[in-house]
């Protein structure tokens, strides 16, 4: 039986390979994909020797969220931020928050969304009074079509556009993606190729692969987090390595976002973030020279504000995901004029 496809979007960045599969070159798995069948992300498939996206304007999630929420603190700071999602993803962590969208396609469930098109997202945007879009929530590479489309019409009016992405996409998929997009919060998840094995049924080096090539060879404005896992990437060791692979590989102005951790989704068996190890962890980074370290999930904690790298003044004082004050001028610290990396700020 021939599948019905006139309602469904080809793929991008595919390519034919031999005995009639497809090379799918959007992320690292870079699957081999034969008639019939799906990608490992389940959410893209060869039909008729044809990738198409299964889940191209199935919108599952649509939210005006504050910028640093993403988090992204050196970016349009104080901002709103016009976040979607579409399901499905290329991981699967046992810790997701959101798996109920995120890992629905692993766990045998329906790919369903609100049928939203790119006119739609963007015209919901400008109504909202966000200054970007973010493709957020699951991951934003596995539905990179919608991610274009929209990337596009939002440059037209005066959007920016950013990632919350687990950074497994291809160079080829960043080179796509960068005539339209101004920012990315990738997560680094540990420094071990082991954890990402175990937990995320993935691998480490491709993620280092991106965030390099994303801080070096583009103008994409880049953040970084890592979820604090007690007893799993927590060590002192593997933190200054982490450290240490951010300031070399990436750059010591891009902001390193220290999550606390509640247990979720498979991962219920251990116990939250202790705040002496998001403090060990955050003098790490400080340590191996990192001008911007944050705490996340730890509202009320001064380690959420912005503070000169120079002469120690609180710039941008934040609460939550709240900014109560910013003395930032023209992107300069007031005292001592020292610059402050970012985008827009």
């Amino acid at each position: 039986m021939v599948e019905d496809v006139k309602n469904l979007k080809k793929a991008v960045l595919w390519e034919l390979g031999g005995e009639g599969k497809i090379q799918c070159n959007l992320c690292s798995w870079r699957c081999a994909i034969s008639e019939g069948k799906l990608g490992h992300c389940k959410v893209r498939k060869n039909i008729g020797g044809v990738l198409y996206s299964l889940n191209y304007d199935k919108v599952c999630a649509a939210n005006a969220d504050p910028i640093e929420k993403k988090p992204l603190f050196h970016f349009q700071p104080g901002s709103y931020s016009f976040s979607i999602a579409c399901m499905g993803c290329n991981f699967q962590c046992e810790f997701c928050q959101n798996w109920q969208i995120s890992q629905v396609a692993y766990d045998g469930g329906e790919i369903d969304g609100q049928a939203t098109g790119p006119e739609e997202i963007v015209d919901a945007a400008v109504r909202a009074s966000c200054q970007s879009i973010a493709y957020t929530y699951t991951e934003p590479t596995i539905f990179m079509e919608l991610c274009a489309d929209c990337g596009r019409l939002g440059k037209e009016k005066g959007l920016a556009n950013v990632f919350v992405s687990n950074g497994y996409e291809t160079r080829e998929a960043i080179d796509f993606a960068s005539e339209w997009l101004d920012g990315m919060n990738i997560d680094l998840k540990a420094f071990s190729d082991d954890y990402y094995r175990r937990l995320c049924k993935a691998r480490l080096g491709p993620v280092l692969d991106t965030i390099s090539y994303v801080a070096k060879e583009t103008d994409i404005w880049l953040e970084l987090t890592t979820l604090l896992v007690p007893g799993e990437n927590d060590s002192d060791d593997e933190l200054k390595q982490l450290a240490g692979f951010i300031a070399e590989k990436a750059g010591v102005d891009v902001p390193w976002h220290i999550s606390r951790f509640h247990p979720n989704y498979k991962y219920r068996d251990s116990v939250t973030t202790p705040a002496e190890s998001l403090k060990r962890a955050e003098e790490i980074g400080k340590s191996a020279g990192l001008r911007y370290v944050y705490l996340g999930n730890v509202p009320g904690s001064k380690s959420e504000s912005t503070f000169c790298y120079k002469c120690g003044k609180n710039l941008i004082e934040r609460v939550g995901y709240r900014i109560v004050n910013n003395d930032l001028e023209n992107g300069k610290c007031p005292d001592c004029g020292v610059t402050i990396a970012g985008f827009e700020l």
